[in-house]
């Protein structure tokens, strides 16, 4: 984990409430996609977590939806304004158990972190799918830049305006027998849709409250087979078979 300020160079609206903000700074403590940093914001108290889409050096890419005091916040934000933020935070996914053809689903706004997955894997020779899931067209974001890194992209709404009409378990199951491993982020009830349908092993990134980010509070903290697990420490993703799913 380390502490850095960054400086914004540009945010865009890129998707229904959908904000896509660049920043420069420190990233050399990002190792791994479905990382994610926490970032302060003047007059709130608890720093804003936010899966990393993409990083380089020097470069840090952030896609978020504004739901709320500090996402709205981030929207607003201009070139120049600087962010104190933690980075490093998390465990990430292990892209050594993809095989030769990892499936990576992503819905909503959990689709970003896929971007960094999608772009390791698709370099090192992979063929990779990736199955997007979006209540509606005016949602959409990602898919073209997901395909253009040499991805095949299937991309599912709820309402059937673009691609396949109904949740991205439809992909899912459409692509079975064909994906070496599962790489999953998104809301809770996809992620359990998705993980009774998985016919591989897989990697599932998990969304909770956080108070400090980095383990100290232990307020994130959620049962697995394993036994307790930080979502921001030992998490957020967690293995296909030490999930312990609420009843």
């Amino acid at each position: 984990m380390k502490q850095s300020i960054f400086t914004a160079t540009g945010v865009e609206c890129i998707a229904k409430n959908t904000y896509d903000l660049r920043l420069s700074g420190d990233t050399s403590d990002i190792l791994r996609p479905g990382q994610f940093v926490n970032i302060a914001l003047d007059g709130l108290f608890l720093r804003r977590p936010i899966s990393v889409c993409d990083a380089e050096e020097g470069f840090l890419r952030l896609i978020f939806k504004a739901v709320g005091k500090g996402t709205e916040r981030l929207a607003a934000a201009k070139a120049g304004d600087r962010f104190d933020i933690l980075t490093g935070l998390g465990n990430g996914y292990d892209t050594e158990k993809s095989g030769r053809t990892p499936l990576l689903v992503g819905g909503g706004a959990g689709l970003p972190p896929m971007y960094m997955l999608a772009k390791e894997l698709c370099s090192r020779g992979k063929k990779v799918y990736v199955a997007a899931g979006f209540n509606s067209a005016d949602e959409i974001f990602l898919t073209d830049e997901l395909a253009a890194l040499g991805a095949e992209v299937v991309v599912c709404t709820a309402d059937g305006s673009v691609g396949k009409k109904g949740f991205v378990t439809g992909a899912v199951a459409e692509l079975s027998g064909k994906y070496t491993h599962m790489f999953a982020c998104g809301p809770e009830p996809m992620l359990r849709a998705v993980w009774e349908l998985c016919d591989s092993d897989g990697q599932f990134s998990f969304e909770e409250r956080m108070g400090c980010g980095f383990g100290a509070c232990m307020g994130c903290t959620c049962e697995t087979i394993t036994g307790p697990k930080r979502i921001c420490r030992e998490g957020p993703v967690i293995g296909k078979d030490e999930i312990k799913w609420k009843s």
